[in-house]
């Protein structure tokens, strides 16, 4: 295969990921679902490391949904442990690669020392700039879109703004991930076709890519296939898609680990 100029790969600037099939990838090897989940945290790492090596500005990850409170007690309790401990064990590393992390969503219902865990890990990389990481948590995209007609309606009560004021852009404001590009492609993984309540507003005008492979065994193929799948969609270069994720593979934009 001809070797192919990585910068004519055109890379989305923010890749937001609904992490679906760790109840059923450990199911179909005789675990419990907590023991999925635990593998999932390794695939996040290698998403993490790939996103941050091929140049990608924004990383957002599902990671629990307002909804998922609704699921057994006992799977809840370890999602919660396992996020806790993972934001312990993880921030540090993170911080050496200059990856900024922060949690979107509701973080008030999660208890107070974990809230805590997020302030110190959000402050500890604040200033990082490799890449951007967002965790969503606790979060769904009706509540953002509700959160933030609250805070333009206080500012009407409040004088600051005119109902006439309101705007597209003003409500986008105050949306989570205001502050970064928008989401210019979606992967779920898992086979599910659909985007379950994440980031309506948003998605807008994203690209989405669905695959069948369970997230702990997304892979870096498994990334660079949902990459080159997305520059093939836009691009007019005449490549086929197996050229551009074998350039995607090949080449690191910053430096590796």
């Amino acid at each position: 295969m001809d070797s192919i100029s990585f910068d004519k790969i055109r890379l989305p600037k923010h890749v937001a990921i609904i992490m679906d099939g760790n109840g059923r990838w450990a199911q179909l090897r005789g675990k419990h679902r907590t023991f999925g989940h635990k593998a999932g945290a390794e695939a996040v790492r290698r998403a993490v490391t790939f996103a941050r090596q091929k140049g990608i500005q924004s990383l957002t990850l599902f990671a629990f949904s307002s909804e998922n409170w609704k699921r057994p007690e006992q799977e809840v309790s370890v999602l919660m442990e396992l996020f806790f401990t993972v934001l312990q064990r993880e921030v540090k590393k993170l911080h050496k690669h200059n990856v900024k992390l922060q949690i979107i969503g509701d973080k008030s219902g999660f208890s107070e020392k974990l809230q805590q865990r997020i302030r110190g890990a959000e402050e500890l990389t604040a200033g990082n700039s490799a890449l951007t990481l967002n965790i969503a948590a606790n979060y769904g995209g009706r509540w953002d879109i509700v959160n933030a007609a609250k805070q333009l309606a206080r500012a009407v009560e409040e004088g600051k703004l005119k109902a006439d004021e309101l705007s597209e852009e003003k409500l986008a404001a105050c949306m989570s991930l205001a502050d970064q590009p928008v989401p210019d492609l979606l992967i779920r993984t898992g086979g599910e076709h659909r985007i379950s309540n994440f980031l309506l507003w948003q998605l807008a005008y994203a690209e989405f890519y669905f695959a069948d492979v369970l997230w702990p065994d997304f892979d870096d193929t498994a990334f660079a296939r949902a990459i080159a799948d997305f520059s093939c969609r836009e691009r007019r270069y005449g490549l086929t898609s197996e050229q551009v994720q074998q350039a995607i593979l090949d080449t690191d934009v910053t430096s590796g680990e």
